[in-house]
């Protein structure tokens, strides 16, 4: 089990940059593949990104795939999405979540620890 704290929401216009940051606590980060999800108000949340444990593969929903990088740093046990070209429509609340699995997967049944949650609000 791993405990999840995201930070690094915020105001943004739009075509701007955010970086998130997801820390977790616990020993097995690195037996953890990662995902970000997030939940726009009045939708139901939805898949964004995904890592492998070691970092080697990542996937991404179409919606962001050229403007969202996911990235983990094992030694530091963080994982962060970096948002470039953001859009008025990336606005919602952004989760980090952890499968113990070696893959990363778009499923949220796969994932058993979540985080609380940061807002992201892209607006001029």
């Amino acid at each position: 089990q791993v405990q999840l704290v995201e930070s690094g929401g915020g105001l943004v216009q739009p075509g701007g940059s955010l970086r998130l940051s997801c820390a977790a606590s616990g020993r097995t980060f690195s037996s953890y593949a990662m995902g970000w999800f997030r939940q726009a108000p009045g939708k139901e949340r939805e898949f964004v990104a995904a890592i492998s444990r070691g970092g080697s593969s990542t996937y991404y929903a179409d919606s962001v795939k050229g403007r969202f990088t996911i990235s983990r740093v094992n030694s530091n046990n963080t994982v962060y999405l970096q948002m470039s070209s953001l859009k008025p429509e990336d606005t919602a609340v952004y989760y980090c979540a952890g499968a113990p699995a070696p893959w990363g997967s778009v499923y949220q049944p796969e994932y058993t620890d979540w985080g609380q949650g940061t807002q992201v609000t892209v607006s001029s």
